[in-house]
Order: structure tokens, then sequence, then C-alpha cells
């Protein structure tokens, strides 16, 4: 745990984390500013496609192009929540279309949304109540393998 709330290792590909340069972590954003000139810099195509994103153990959210890898964005450290996060221009500012907690290399619980909406409300944008898309993982303790739980089922 952390002082903010439950903390998230990678679990991934260990390849994957070996791979992750210092200092190339994810684009901080802590403003609305940072986040309308992080999302000016995006292409169309860019834009019409979810992005990468992490919430520190800082609770600071960080944003990276959709192909990043969450352990690159994450820059190989221990976050409170990661998915995945669009957005759309609603009435002159952005606002989050849809967000999920979507990353098989932390397996965040759903419960990790409280520290993606106090990340967001930090940066001062509209946001919806919840995860438009929340993933269950589940690993088996024996072989290790990861399992998406679909439908409600167990």
């Amino acid at each position: 745990m952390s002082a903010r709330g439950r903390s998230y290792r990678y679990v991934g590909r260990v390849e994957l984390k070996a791979a992750v340069q210092p200092g190339s972590g994810g684009c901080r954003i802590s403003s609305a500013e940072e986040l309308d000139d992080w999302i000016a810099r995006r292409s169309a195509a860019e834009l019409a496609e979810p992005f990468t994103f992490v919430v520190g153990t800082d609770g600071v959210l960080r944003l990276a192009p959709r192909r990043s890898k969450h352990v690159a964005c994450a820059g190989g450290g221990t976050v409170l929540s990661v998915g995945e996060i669009g957005f759309v221009r609603e009435t002159g500012q952005w606002a989050v279309s849809e967000v999920s907690n979507q990353s098989t290399g932390y397996c965040p619980d759903i419960g990790s949304w409280s520290e993606v909406a106090r990340a967001l409300d930090d940066v001062g944008h509209e946001r919806p109540s919840g995860f438009t898309h929340a993933v269950v993982f589940r690993r088996c303790p024996g072989c290790q393998e990861l399992n998406i739980v679909r439908h409600g089922g167990a």
C-alpha cells in the first residue's frame, strides 16, 4: 500500500521492463494546460484512439501514445492505476470519453478507479463516474497464468 492507496508492481514480461530506459516515463500531466498542450501535439489519427495512461505513486497522471507499453509509461515503476484513456472535445475543453483499467502488465483492480478520478480531478477535466470499460483480472497462483473475467463470470 502507498500513502494514497493500493499500488501495483509490474507483473508482465521481464524483457519489456528490462528495455525501459531511465527517465523514459510518460508525459507528466498535472494541470489542464499541460493536458491541452500534450493533446495539441497529437495527430487526428492518435486522437481517434485511446492513449496509454498510468497514475504514478505520486498520484500524477502520465500519458503516452496508445501503442506504448504501460511499464514504459510508468518508467518501470510501481503505479496506483493504469489503463487506456480517450478524450473528446466538449464545450471548448477536453473531457474523458473512455477509460479502462486494461493492462495485463499491471492487472489493476477496478477499485483503482479512485486514484484515476483523483488524478483527473487534479487536472480539472470532465470525467465519467467510473471506468467505462472495467476489466477483472485473475491470476492462477500455481502456474501464474493470467485470465480476464468476462461477462461477470468467475
